[in-house]
């Protein structure tokens, strides 16, 4: 897979495929961009979209920032619950500025962004910090980082932060654990493609410390709130009525936060992206951005 060089020094893995306005997906923490299937980016590449996705830094086959301190996890998810500022290696600006600086490494001006859980939480930093190079916001079972506010189930919150696996077998078991709580209810849930999809995941490669830095800055973003108040970029909040480890409060404090931002509950789904919510996720995303184009052609 190709990788882009930004200008601040970071490298990214990414991959397209498809034609027409672009649209970047962000995946969570520690989610190498093989969380987006190929079978979902291939619909939204149908539906007339540039779809390119990419691993975070600190994940899959994009840059090791091995010279970096490792995050206490306990810390960091205390100062998440108490609102206080915690430092870290870097910050959500950082990441949505990778995104920016993939956008330049591709030669686009403006694309639309698509992000779930933690990269919800880059698109919306990003439509603060670089919107100019926004077309569109999708947030998707994601939150603003308010503080206070009881997000995630502490069985959730323990499987995502459980001891990193030491062998594939492992991250295998543990990626089926963690799908098995915060799973959607209203579809069955393909055990079969969970499984194919940890051992590819194991086989790019693990780097639990890069999980720890991801979650770190969260935390050192904090709440979001209040800068939210200034995006001006159209945003569309999809979330789950059953998210355990995101709950759907999350998604009413982002749409509450954002002007003139649509909500949209989908029935049943959790913190995952299942085969049989598909049809109404791509039909959302790309409803909006083609809306979000047309209202910004008549400028």
């Amino acid at each position: 897979m190709p990788l882009a060089r930004l200008k601040n020094g970071i490298e990214l893995c990414y991959d397209e495929r498809g034609e027409g306005e672009p649209l970047v997906l962000v995946m969570g923490i520690a989610a190498q961009m093989i969380f987006w299937q190929d079978d979902f980016c291939q619909l939204l590449a149908d539906r007339g979209f540039r779809v390119i996705r990419f691993d975070h830094r600190d994940v899959g086959l994009s840059t090791r920032l091995h010279h970096l301190p490792v995050p206490s996890a306990p810390r960091t998810l205390a100062c998440m619950l108490t609102g206080l500022r915690c430092r870290a290696p870097y910050a959500l600006e950082d990441m949505a500025g990778d995104v920016a600086g993939l956008l330049d490494a591709l030669a686009i001006e403006r694309a639309h962004v698509v992000g779930v859980s933690m990269g919800g939480m880059v698109a919306q930093t990003m439509a603060i910090t670089h919107p100019h190079r926004m077309r569109s916001l999708v947030s998707i079972m994601s939150t603003t980082g308010a503080p206070g506010v009881l997000i995630s189930e502490p069985r959730a919150i323990r499987a995502l932060l459980s001891s990193p696996p030491r062998t594939r077998e492992e991250a295998i078991e543990k990626h089926l654990a963690l799908f098995r709580i915060v799973r959607s209810t209203r579809w069955e849930l393909d055990e079969d493609e969970l499984i194919e999809r940890a051992g590819r995941a194991w086989d790019r490669g693990s780097y639990p410390r890069g999980a720890l830095r991801h979650l770190a800055a969260i935390a050192a973003t904090g709440d979001r709130t209040a800068r939210l108040r200034f995006v001006r970029v159209p945003t569309l909040v999809l979330h789950g009525t059953v998210d355990p480890l995101i709950r759907p409060i999350g998604g009413e404090l982002t749409a509450a936060a954002i002007p003139g931002a649509k909500l949209r509950w989908i029935e049943g789904m959790g913190h995952d992206l299942p085969r049989g919510a598909w049809p109404l996720l791509i039909d959302l995303i790309a409803r909006h951005a083609r809306d979000a184009a047309l209202d910004l052609a008549r400028g």
